[in-house]
């Protein structure tokens, strides 16, 4: 994927000139600080756990290439069919093929299907694609891309999100409240869901030791789309890869707690397509579920970046994106600021190792240094030393 950081210079400051742009971010970044600040004073066992993904995470770093071995052997193991992508080009063309044409298909949340242009490909393959989360549809009726990792909707005021909704799917609301429109999005995905040939999601966390996807979620709709369809795909970075599936429940638990959305409505665990045994014990594949799962464990950059001694650092990252929110400078650009997927001070260095440094570390620049993203990531990446170091990298280039 190509990313030119002149044309991100031009989106922020078209940015910074949209009132109701800045408005909407200043809510959402306010809320959520305060969200996550009360549940980790009320609940201190969440400071424990995360203690002990850290102590996890920075071991998992060095033993990524046995993990990604363990999982693919895993997978394989419980009737899933793994494939490995090296960049970005290859997981949609391994994902096109699966899919074909003239397909309904509908999408979960994932920030690595944004990361290879997934949907984007697939409707140019003539499949009619749906995203299904909240903020993601409501991204995805605007045009645009998402705006932060967990709230991709972090942008929009209500009185938009209501007009897209009224106006991009043809419904009509009784009301601009929100109940109204989330309750239209309701029924206008059921009928896309419950057609729909092809489900696509990302991951929380990969367990290596049984091939089990762990999610997390409010709103339900990835438990329907990796469960209705009759086939699953799982886009997985392989930096979500995990030794065991306590591990991956923790790492899940953890970016719950510190997006504030603690304790999470739903927890998925997803081994191998459905199945029953009920006739004779006889195991036969393709129950109520997914007759097929299939995992596309993504690499684009990450094996290389586990060799560099400071890049390794932001494989440990798992999204939570507390470190957007509490960024001074990401709430006034939100995702415009890091790269064509992510964004942010972890999106910066996404976008280093994903698509070139030298163009993230020429937007590093408006880093202003000052620590909060240190203090506020849950993993303890040095965000701050990452930026100062693609500056260097940038600087060098010119």
């Amino acid at each position: 994927m190509t990313f030119n950081s002149l044309q991100a210079y031009q989106e922020i400051w078209d940015a910074l000139s949209d009132g109701e742009f800045q408005e909407a971010l200043r809510r959402a970044s306010t809320t959520s600080q305060v969200k996550v600040e009360e549940l980790l004073a009320e609940r201190r066992d969440l400071l424990e756990l995360c203690r002990e993904v850290v102590e996890a995470k920075k071991r998992f770093v060095d033993l990524l290439e046995e993990l990604v071995e363990r999982a693919y052997r895993s997978l394989e193991a419980v009737k899933a069919k793994p494939y490995y992508a090296e960049e970005a080009e290859e997981a949609r063309r391994i994902i096109g093929s699966i899919v074909g044409s003239g397909k309904l298909v509908v999408m979960a949340k994932s920030m690595a299907a944004m990361e290879v242009g997934l949907r984007g490909y697939l409707e140019s393959l003539g499949n009619e694609v749906w995203e299904t989360d909240l903020g993601e549809l409501l991204v995805q009726l605007e045009g645009s891309r998402p705006m932060h990792t967990i709230t991709p909707a972090a942008h929009m005021t209500r009185l938009k999100a209501v007009k897209l909704i009224s106006e991009k799917l043809g419904v009509k609301l009784k009301s601009d409240s929100v109940e109204e429109a989330v309750k239209a999005v309701r029924e206008f995905l059921r009928g896309k869901i419950v057609k729909a040939d092809v489900g696509v999601s990302g991951a929380n966390a990969l367990a290596a030791d049984t091939g089990a996807i762990v999610l997390i979620e409010n709103e339900s709709n990835i438990r329907l789309v990796t469960s209705t369809p009759p086939i699953h795909i799982a886009l997985v970075p392989i930096d979500k890869i995990v030794p065991t599936l306590l591990d991956a429940v923790k790492v899940a638990m953890v970016q719950a707690a510190y997006a504030g959305l603690y304790p999470p409505t739903y927890i998925n665990i997803i081994a191998g397509p459905s199945s029953t045994a009920d006739i004779e014990r006889v195991r036969v594949y393709g129950a109520q579920g997914p007759r097929e799962l299939h995992v596309v464990l993504l690499d684009n950059g990450r094996m290389k970046a586990s060799k560099d001694m400071l890049l390794k650092e932001q494989l440990r990252c798992i999204r939570c994106g507390r470190c957007q929110y509490e960024c001074p400078v990401w709430v006034h650009t939100a995702n415009k600021w890091g790269g064509p997927a992510y964004g942010g001070p972890m999106g910066l260095v996404w976008t280093a190792i994903t698509v070139d440094p030298i163009e993230a570390g020429k937007l590093a620049y408006l880093c202003l240094g000052c620590g909060r993203c240190d203090a506020s990531c849950p993993v303890e990446i040095p965000l701050s030393t990452i930026l100062r170091h693609l500056k260097s990298v940038a600087s060098r280039s010119s």
